[in-house]
């Protein structure tokens, strides 16, 4: 499994959700995931990391969390900044 393919992208959908999709990817070999989120989901993306570490996988480390800004265009074409935010898991073998 590539790293391209363990990405989880946090959007809209409740927490566990995602909690699943990374879980599932641990469990399907995958030895990072990265989960990625923008602007308001960035919270989420938070409580996603820290339920999967308290609750489901103990050892799991947080490999290294960046954070960024994009800049988008709107239909009008105004453009605004989007907080953007990528944590990467790793779970020790």
């Amino acid at each position: 499994m590539s790293e391209s393919e363990a990405v989880v992208l946090i959007g809209k959908k409740p927490v566990m959700n995602y909690v699943v999709a990374c879980m599932t990817l641990f469990n399907a070999g995958a030895k990072q995931v990265i989960v990625k989120a923008r602007g308001r989901a960035i919270s989420r993306a938070v409580d996603t990391v820290e339920l999967i570490r308290r609750a489901f996988i103990k050892d799991l480390v947080i490999k290294n969390i960046s954070i960024g800004t994009q800049e988008l265009t709107g239909q009008n074409g105004q453009k605004t900044n989007v907080s953007t935010m990528e944590i990467v898991l790793t779970r020790p073998r």
